[in-house]
Protein backbone atom coordinates (compact mmCIF):
# COMPACT_ATOMS: atom_id res chain seq x y z
CA UNK A 1 0.00 0.00 0.00
CA UNK A 2 1.43 3.51 -1.21
CA UNK A 3 1.81 5.95 2.09
CA UNK A 4 0.84 9.41 1.50
CA UNK A 5 1.68 12.41 4.42
CA UNK A 6 -0.16 15.43 4.13
CA UNK A 7 0.58 19.10 5.80
CA UNK A 8 -1.49 22.28 6.02
CA UNK A 9 -0.47 25.43 6.56
CA UNK A 10 -3.16 28.35 7.06
CA UNK A 11 -6.65 29.21 7.83
CA UNK A 12 -9.43 26.93 8.79
CA UNK A 13 -10.62 26.47 4.93
CA UNK A 14 -7.45 25.88 3.87
CA UNK A 15 -7.44 22.79 6.78
CA UNK A 16 -11.10 21.36 5.02
CA UNK A 17 -9.63 21.50 1.95
CA UNK A 18 -6.31 19.37 3.12
CA UNK A 19 -8.66 16.88 5.25
CA UNK A 20 -10.78 16.70 1.67
CA UNK A 21 -8.21 15.77 -0.25
CA UNK A 22 -6.69 13.67 2.63
CA UNK A 23 -10.42 11.45 1.77
CA UNK A 24 -9.82 11.25 -1.74
CA UNK A 25 -6.65 9.51 -1.20
CA UNK A 26 -7.96 7.35 1.43
CA UNK A 27 -10.64 6.40 -0.87
CA UNK A 28 -8.19 5.70 -3.46
CA UNK A 29 -6.35 3.74 -1.17
CA UNK A 30 -3.27 5.03 0.37
CA UNK A 31 -2.44 5.05 3.76
CA UNK A 32 -2.32 8.00 5.05
CA UNK A 33 1.15 8.61 7.11
CA UNK A 34 1.85 11.38 9.59
CA UNK A 35 4.56 14.01 7.50
CA UNK A 36 7.71 13.32 9.20
CA UNK A 37 7.78 9.58 8.01
CA UNK A 38 8.82 8.71 4.79
CA UNK A 39 5.87 8.52 2.35
CA UNK A 40 5.50 7.41 -1.90
CA UNK A 41 3.29 11.30 -1.78
CA UNK A 42 3.41 14.35 0.00
CA UNK A 43 0.48 17.27 -0.36
CA UNK A 44 1.62 20.70 1.24
CA UNK A 45 -1.55 22.87 1.20
CA UNK A 46 0.22 26.49 1.07
CA UNK A 47 -0.64 29.50 2.67
CA UNK A 48 0.42 33.21 1.00
CA UNK A 49 -1.21 35.36 4.02
CA UNK A 50 2.31 36.32 4.68
CA UNK A 51 5.40 36.72 3.44
CA UNK A 52 6.47 34.52 6.46
CA UNK A 53 3.67 32.23 4.74
CA UNK A 54 5.68 31.83 1.99
CA UNK A 55 8.48 31.10 3.52
CA UNK A 56 7.01 28.76 5.58
CA UNK A 57 5.27 26.82 2.55
CA UNK A 58 8.78 26.83 0.72
CA UNK A 59 10.29 25.09 3.68
CA UNK A 60 7.55 22.78 3.85
CA UNK A 61 8.21 21.74 0.12
CA UNK A 62 12.13 21.36 0.39
CA UNK A 63 11.38 19.24 3.69
CA UNK A 64 9.19 16.96 1.62
CA UNK A 65 11.75 16.42 -0.71
CA UNK A 66 14.82 15.88 1.65
CA UNK A 67 12.30 12.97 3.76
CA UNK A 68 12.40 11.00 0.62
CA UNK A 69 13.98 12.21 -2.48
CA UNK A 70 12.04 9.61 -4.46
CA UNK A 71 8.74 11.16 -3.34
CA UNK A 72 5.98 12.32 -5.71
CA UNK A 73 6.23 16.11 -3.95
CA UNK A 74 2.71 18.27 -4.69
CA UNK A 75 2.11 21.88 -3.68
CA UNK A 76 -1.24 22.76 -3.84
CA UNK A 77 -3.03 26.17 -2.70
CA UNK A 78 -2.82 29.64 -2.23
CA UNK A 79 1.09 30.03 -2.09
CA UNK A 80 1.65 28.40 -5.93
CA UNK A 81 -1.26 30.15 -6.67
CA UNK A 82 -0.08 33.74 -6.23
CA UNK A 83 3.43 32.50 -7.91
CA UNK A 84 4.51 31.27 -10.95
CA UNK A 85 3.45 27.87 -10.76
CA UNK A 86 6.11 26.19 -13.97
CA UNK A 87 8.89 27.80 -12.16
CA UNK A 88 8.38 26.13 -8.81
CA UNK A 89 7.13 22.64 -10.37
CA UNK A 90 11.05 23.29 -12.24
CA UNK A 91 12.67 24.08 -8.83
CA UNK A 92 10.95 22.42 -6.22
CA UNK A 93 7.37 20.33 -7.02
CA UNK A 94 6.24 17.53 -9.30
CA UNK A 95 2.82 18.51 -9.50
CA UNK A 96 1.22 21.69 -8.63
CA UNK A 97 -2.28 22.45 -7.85
CA UNK A 98 -3.67 25.50 -7.17
CA UNK A 99 -7.28 26.83 -5.73
CA UNK A 100 -9.91 25.41 -7.51
CA UNK A 101 -8.11 22.62 -8.80
CA UNK A 102 -7.46 20.33 -5.87
CA UNK A 103 -10.20 18.17 -6.74
CA UNK A 104 -8.29 17.07 -9.57
CA UNK A 105 -5.46 15.84 -7.30
CA UNK A 106 -5.77 12.06 -7.81
CA UNK A 107 -6.08 12.55 -11.72
CA UNK A 108 -2.81 14.74 -11.75
CA UNK A 109 -0.86 11.96 -9.41
CA UNK A 110 -2.14 9.32 -12.47
CA UNK A 111 -0.89 11.37 -15.26
CA UNK A 112 2.43 11.70 -13.33
CA UNK A 113 2.84 8.67 -12.49
CA UNK A 114 2.47 7.03 -16.08
CA UNK A 115 4.54 10.14 -18.13
CA UNK A 116 7.02 11.23 -15.50
CA UNK A 117 6.32 15.01 -16.66
CA UNK A 118 5.82 17.37 -13.88
CA UNK A 119 3.15 19.60 -14.34
CA UNK A 120 1.43 22.67 -13.25
CA UNK A 121 -2.70 23.03 -12.95
CA UNK A 122 -2.91 26.74 -12.28
CA UNK A 123 -6.03 28.67 -13.54
CA UNK A 124 -6.20 32.14 -13.98
CA UNK A 125 -8.66 32.73 -11.09
CA UNK A 126 -8.43 36.13 -11.04
CA UNK A 127 -10.01 36.19 -14.85
CA UNK A 128 -12.01 33.31 -15.82
CA UNK A 129 -15.26 32.69 -13.67
CA UNK A 130 -15.04 29.61 -11.30
CA UNK A 131 -17.62 27.68 -10.25
CA UNK A 132 -17.14 26.38 -6.56
CA UNK A 133 -14.80 23.59 -6.36
CA UNK A 134 -16.61 20.05 -5.86
CA UNK A 135 -14.63 18.65 -2.45
CA UNK A 136 -16.84 17.22 0.51
CA UNK A 137 -15.87 15.74 3.64
CA UNK A 138 -17.96 12.66 5.08
CA UNK A 139 -15.52 13.15 8.13
CA UNK A 140 -13.22 14.66 9.83
CA UNK A 141 -10.33 15.09 12.38
CA UNK A 142 -12.02 16.87 14.77
CA UNK A 143 -13.76 14.25 17.29
CA UNK A 144 -17.06 16.56 17.78
CA UNK A 145 -16.59 19.13 15.98
CA UNK A 146 -16.81 19.87 11.93
CA UNK A 147 -15.82 22.86 9.78
CA UNK A 148 -17.84 22.95 6.93
CA UNK A 149 -16.67 25.21 3.81
CA UNK A 150 -19.99 27.16 1.71
CA UNK A 151 -17.92 29.47 0.36
CA UNK A 152 -14.83 30.78 -1.45
CA UNK A 153 -13.14 33.98 -3.05
CA UNK A 154 -13.76 37.57 -1.60
CA UNK A 155 -14.42 40.63 -3.80
CA UNK A 156 -13.14 42.76 -0.83
CA UNK A 157 -9.46 44.13 -1.66
CA UNK A 158 -8.49 45.23 1.75
CA UNK A 159 -5.50 47.09 1.05
CA UNK A 160 -3.00 44.90 2.62
CA UNK A 161 -4.79 41.29 1.26
CA UNK A 162 -3.29 38.85 -0.69
CA UNK A 163 -6.44 36.81 -0.98
CA UNK A 164 -8.55 38.30 -2.97
CA UNK A 165 -5.61 37.25 -5.57
CA UNK A 166 -5.19 33.79 -4.46
CA UNK A 167 -8.84 32.95 -3.94
CA UNK A 168 -10.55 34.80 -7.16
CA UNK A 169 -13.49 36.71 -6.99
CA UNK A 170 -16.55 35.12 -4.63
CA UNK A 171 -18.34 31.32 -5.08
CA UNK A 172 -20.58 30.61 -3.29
CA UNK A 173 -21.55 26.46 -2.43
CA UNK A 174 -24.85 25.17 -3.56
CA UNK A 175 -27.35 24.78 -0.55
CA UNK A 176 -28.19 21.58 -1.41
CA UNK A 177 -24.71 20.17 -1.35
CA UNK A 178 -24.20 21.57 2.16
CA UNK A 179 -27.26 20.52 3.78
CA UNK A 180 -26.08 17.21 1.98
CA UNK A 181 -22.80 16.94 3.75
CA UNK A 182 -24.20 18.65 7.22
CA UNK A 183 -26.68 15.49 7.22
CA UNK A 184 -23.63 13.21 6.67
CA UNK A 185 -21.81 14.52 9.35
CA UNK A 186 -24.79 14.17 11.61
CA UNK A 187 -25.30 10.46 10.38
CA UNK A 188 -21.78 9.95 11.57
CA UNK A 189 -22.30 11.79 14.99
CA UNK A 190 -21.00 14.99 14.67
CA UNK A 191 -23.11 17.49 16.84
CA UNK A 192 -21.71 20.58 16.25
CA UNK A 193 -20.91 22.26 12.80
CA UNK A 194 -18.87 25.51 12.22
CA UNK A 195 -19.98 27.26 8.93
CA UNK A 196 -16.68 28.67 7.22
CA UNK A 197 -15.81 30.35 3.71
CA UNK A 198 -12.55 32.63 2.94
CA UNK A 199 -15.44 35.61 3.22
CA UNK A 200 -18.52 34.22 4.60
CA UNK A 201 -20.36 36.94 4.76
CA UNK A 202 -20.60 36.87 0.61
CA UNK A 203 -22.53 33.82 0.64
CA UNK A 204 -25.31 33.79 -1.80
CA UNK A 205 -23.79 37.04 -3.52
CA UNK A 206 -23.61 34.41 -6.75
CA UNK A 207 -26.38 32.03 -6.60
CA UNK A 208 -29.45 33.90 -5.36
CA UNK A 209 -28.93 32.72 -1.54
CA UNK A 210 -27.94 34.44 1.23
CA UNK A 211 -25.89 33.52 4.76
CA UNK A 212 -29.18 33.79 6.90
CA UNK A 213 -31.26 31.26 4.87
CA UNK A 214 -28.11 28.49 5.05
CA UNK A 215 -28.05 29.11 9.03
CA UNK A 216 -32.02 28.49 8.80
CA UNK A 217 -31.46 25.22 6.68
CA UNK A 218 -29.40 23.68 8.51
CA UNK A 219 -30.64 24.64 11.86
CA UNK A 220 -33.20 22.40 10.41
CA UNK A 221 -30.68 19.23 10.20
CA UNK A 222 -31.70 16.22 12.58
CA UNK A 223 -28.85 15.60 14.85
CA UNK A 224 -26.84 18.92 14.84
CA UNK A 225 -27.32 20.57 18.37
CA UNK A 226 -24.62 23.45 17.51
CA UNK A 227 -23.89 25.67 15.14
CA UNK A 228 -21.24 28.35 14.84
CA UNK A 229 -20.20 30.81 12.30
CA UNK A 230 -16.78 31.70 11.04
CA UNK A 231 -15.17 34.96 10.78
CA UNK A 232 -18.21 37.72 9.66
CA UNK A 233 -18.27 41.19 8.35
CA UNK A 234 -20.03 43.69 10.92
CA UNK A 235 -22.01 45.27 8.06
CA UNK A 236 -23.73 41.47 7.70
CA UNK A 237 -25.16 42.32 11.33
CA UNK A 238 -28.60 44.43 10.87
CA UNK A 239 -31.66 44.45 13.03
CA UNK A 240 -33.27 41.66 10.92
CA UNK A 241 -30.42 39.40 11.08
CA UNK A 242 -29.55 39.85 14.50
CA UNK A 243 -33.44 38.79 15.51
CA UNK A 244 -34.13 35.95 13.29
CA UNK A 245 -30.41 34.66 14.66
CA UNK A 246 -31.36 34.74 17.82
CA UNK A 247 -34.90 32.81 16.80
CA UNK A 248 -32.59 29.61 15.92
CA UNK A 249 -31.35 28.15 19.53
CA UNK A 250 -28.69 25.64 17.90
CA UNK A 251 -26.70 28.71 17.04
CA UNK A 252 -24.21 29.47 19.03
CA UNK A 253 -23.74 33.13 20.85
CA UNK A 254 -20.06 33.44 19.68
CA UNK A 255 -19.24 35.74 17.17
CA UNK A 256 -16.01 37.05 15.30
CA UNK A 257 -16.62 40.14 14.11
CA UNK A 258 -13.49 40.89 11.63
CA UNK A 259 -12.40 44.62 13.05
CA UNK A 260 -9.13 45.58 12.44
CA UNK A 261 -8.84 48.97 13.84
CA UNK A 262 -10.33 50.96 16.28
CA UNK A 263 -9.91 54.35 14.14
CA UNK A 264 -11.54 55.55 11.23
CA UNK A 265 -8.45 57.06 9.49
CA UNK A 266 -6.66 53.52 9.67
CA UNK A 267 -10.00 51.65 8.55
CA UNK A 268 -10.23 53.94 5.12
CA UNK A 269 -6.65 53.36 4.20
CA UNK A 270 -6.97 49.61 4.73
CA UNK A 271 -10.24 50.40 2.45
CA UNK A 272 -12.25 48.41 5.27
CA UNK A 273 -15.30 50.08 4.11
CA UNK A 274 -17.00 50.51 7.35
CA UNK A 275 -16.53 52.86 10.02
CA UNK A 276 -16.21 52.40 14.09
CA UNK A 277 -19.88 53.58 14.74
CA UNK A 278 -21.28 51.06 12.24
CA UNK A 279 -18.79 48.44 13.95
CA UNK A 280 -19.90 49.19 17.53
CA UNK A 281 -23.77 49.37 16.18
CA UNK A 282 -23.63 45.85 15.16
CA UNK A 283 -22.18 44.55 18.58
CA UNK A 284 -24.50 46.56 20.24
CA UNK A 285 -27.42 44.70 18.02
CA UNK A 286 -25.78 41.27 19.21
CA UNK A 287 -25.89 42.16 22.79
CA UNK A 288 -29.83 43.13 22.42
CA UNK A 289 -30.68 40.04 20.85
CA UNK A 290 -28.44 37.53 22.51
CA UNK A 291 -27.81 37.24 26.54
CA UNK A 292 -23.59 37.56 27.10
CA UNK A 293 -22.70 36.55 23.84
CA UNK A 294 -18.71 36.60 23.63
CA UNK A 295 -17.90 38.45 20.54
CA UNK A 296 -13.99 38.37 19.17
CA UNK A 297 -12.09 39.84 16.78
CA UNK A 298 -8.80 40.48 14.60
CA UNK A 299 -6.71 43.79 15.09
CA UNK A 300 -3.54 44.71 13.33
CA UNK A 301 -1.10 47.33 14.83
CA UNK A 302 1.63 49.35 12.64
CA UNK A 303 -0.32 49.73 9.52
CA UNK A 304 1.15 52.20 7.57
CA UNK A 305 0.68 55.66 8.68
CA UNK A 306 -0.60 54.52 12.07
CA UNK A 307 0.38 57.20 14.19
CA UNK A 308 0.76 57.22 18.09
CA UNK A 309 -2.53 59.14 18.53
CA UNK A 310 -4.37 56.49 16.21
CA UNK A 311 -2.93 53.42 18.14
CA UNK A 312 -4.80 55.60 21.10
CA UNK A 313 -8.03 55.50 19.56
CA UNK A 314 -7.86 51.75 18.44
CA UNK A 315 -7.06 51.15 22.34
CA UNK A 316 -9.86 53.23 23.87
CA UNK A 317 -12.41 51.51 21.09
CA UNK A 318 -11.41 48.20 22.00
CA UNK A 319 -11.70 48.35 25.43
CA UNK A 320 -15.37 50.28 25.09
CA UNK A 321 -16.35 47.73 22.71
CA UNK A 322 -15.30 44.76 25.41
CA UNK A 323 -14.36 41.55 23.71
CA UNK A 324 -13.68 38.19 24.41
CA UNK A 325 -10.82 37.65 22.37
CA UNK A 326 -8.91 39.57 20.17
CA UNK A 327 -6.26 37.83 17.69
CA UNK A 328 -3.50 41.17 18.15
CA UNK A 329 -1.15 40.94 14.77
CA UNK A 330 1.96 43.10 13.81
CA UNK A 331 1.15 44.25 10.22
CA UNK A 332 3.39 41.98 7.81
CA UNK A 333 4.07 43.57 4.82
CA UNK A 334 2.71 41.43 1.68
CA UNK A 335 4.16 42.12 -1.88
CA UNK A 336 1.28 42.60 -4.49
CA UNK A 337 -0.85 45.00 -1.93
CA UNK A 338 -1.30 48.15 -2.36
CA UNK A 339 -0.49 48.50 1.31
CA UNK A 340 2.97 47.34 0.67
CA UNK A 341 3.76 50.44 -1.16
CA UNK A 342 2.41 53.06 0.95
CA UNK A 343 4.67 55.27 2.89
CA UNK A 344 5.18 55.50 6.94
CA UNK A 345 6.20 51.74 7.48
CA UNK A 346 6.04 51.16 11.38
CA UNK A 347 9.43 50.43 12.33
CA UNK A 348 9.15 46.82 14.17
CA UNK A 349 10.22 47.82 17.67
CA UNK A 350 6.91 50.37 17.55
CA UNK A 351 4.91 47.57 16.13
CA UNK A 352 5.88 45.10 19.04
CA UNK A 353 5.40 47.37 21.71
CA UNK A 354 1.74 48.61 20.34
CA UNK A 355 0.85 44.45 20.24
CA UNK A 356 2.21 43.87 23.54
CA UNK A 357 -0.18 46.86 24.94
CA UNK A 358 -2.73 45.29 23.27
CA UNK A 359 -2.32 41.77 24.07
CA UNK A 360 -2.23 42.56 27.70
CA UNK A 361 -5.57 44.33 27.39
CA UNK A 362 -7.25 41.09 25.75
CA UNK A 363 -5.59 39.11 28.45
CA UNK A 364 -7.52 41.07 30.83
CA UNK A 365 -11.15 41.70 28.72
CA UNK A 366 -11.20 38.04 28.29
CA UNK A 367 -10.73 36.80 31.88
CA UNK A 368 -13.41 39.43 33.11
CA UNK A 369 -15.42 38.37 30.22
CA UNK A 370 -15.08 34.47 31.56
CA UNK A 371 -15.14 35.30 35.26
CA UNK A 372 -18.83 37.12 34.12
CA UNK A 373 -20.18 33.27 33.94
CA UNK A 374 -18.75 32.25 37.29
CA UNK A 375 -22.02 30.87 39.04
CA UNK A 376 -24.01 30.47 36.23
CA UNK A 377 -25.61 26.88 34.68
CA UNK A 378 -23.92 26.25 30.90
CA UNK A 379 -24.15 23.33 29.05
CA UNK A 380 -20.55 22.34 27.55
CA UNK A 381 -19.64 19.55 24.84
CA UNK A 382 -17.20 17.50 25.91
CA UNK A 383 -14.02 16.66 23.55
CA UNK A 384 -11.16 14.98 25.26
CA UNK A 385 -9.06 14.45 28.34
CA UNK A 386 -7.25 16.86 30.29
CA UNK A 387 -4.98 16.10 33.27
CA UNK A 388 -3.95 18.77 35.86
CA UNK A 389 -2.11 17.78 39.16
CA UNK A 390 -3.22 14.16 39.06
CA UNK A 391 -6.54 14.26 38.32
CA UNK A 392 -8.00 13.26 35.39
CA UNK A 393 -10.62 15.48 33.72
CA UNK A 394 -12.49 16.24 30.41
CA UNK A 395 -12.28 19.39 28.72
CA UNK A 396 -15.01 20.85 26.40
CA UNK A 397 -16.80 24.11 25.36
CA UNK A 398 -19.54 26.16 25.86
CA UNK A 399 -21.85 27.82 23.15
CA UNK A 400 -19.87 31.02 24.15
CA UNK A 401 -16.61 28.96 23.59
CA UNK A 402 -15.48 29.29 27.18
CA UNK A 403 -12.94 26.26 27.87
CA UNK A 404 -14.42 23.98 30.60
CA UNK A 405 -13.19 21.02 32.62
CA UNK A 406 -15.19 18.48 34.21
CA UNK A 407 -13.22 16.11 36.95
CA UNK A 408 -14.07 12.23 35.64
CA UNK A 409 -12.62 8.92 34.82
CA UNK A 410 -15.06 8.61 32.01
CA UNK A 411 -14.05 8.92 28.53
CA UNK A 412 -17.25 11.79 27.94
CA UNK A 413 -16.21 12.96 24.40
CA UNK A 414 -18.93 14.27 22.50
CA UNK A 415 -21.46 14.07 25.22
CA UNK A 416 -22.89 16.97 26.60
CA UNK A 417 -23.19 18.00 30.40
CA UNK A 418 -24.96 21.30 32.06
CA UNK A 419 -23.40 22.09 35.37
CA UNK A 420 -22.17 25.26 37.39
CA UNK A 421 -19.06 27.10 36.47
CA UNK A 422 -17.25 27.40 39.59
CA UNK A 423 -13.36 29.19 39.14
CA UNK A 424 -11.07 29.12 37.08
CA UNK A 425 -9.06 26.05 37.38
CA UNK A 426 -5.86 26.78 34.99
CA UNK A 427 -4.98 29.47 32.45
CA UNK A 428 -8.30 29.50 30.56
CA UNK A 429 -9.65 26.27 31.76
CA UNK A 430 -12.73 26.86 33.98
CA UNK A 431 -13.81 24.10 36.57
CA UNK A 432 -17.52 22.89 35.81
CA UNK A 433 -19.60 20.92 38.38
CA UNK A 434 -22.10 19.06 36.59
CA UNK A 435 -25.75 19.02 38.54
Amino acid sequence: MKKAALHNLGCKVNAYETEAMQQLLEDAGYEIVPFGQKADLYVINTCAVTNMADRKSRQMIHRARKLNPDAIVVAAGCYVQTKEAVGLVDRMADIVIGNNKKHELLRLIEQYEKTGCRTAEVCDINRAKQEYEPLSLVRTAEHTRAFIKVQDGCDQFCSYCIIPYARGRVRSRALSQVLKEVETLAASGYQEIVLTGIHLSSYGKDNGENLLGLIQKVHEVQGIRRIRLGSIEPRIVTEDFARHLSALPKVCPHFHLSLQSGCDSVLERMNRRYTTAEYAAGCALLRKYFAQPAITTDVIVGFPGETQEEFRVTEEYLEQIQFYEMHIFKYSVREGTRAAAMEGQIPEPVKAARSAALLALADKMSKRFRDGYLGQSVTALLEEPFFYEGARYMTGYTPEYIRVALRTEQDSANRFVTGRLERQLVGDVYLLVEF
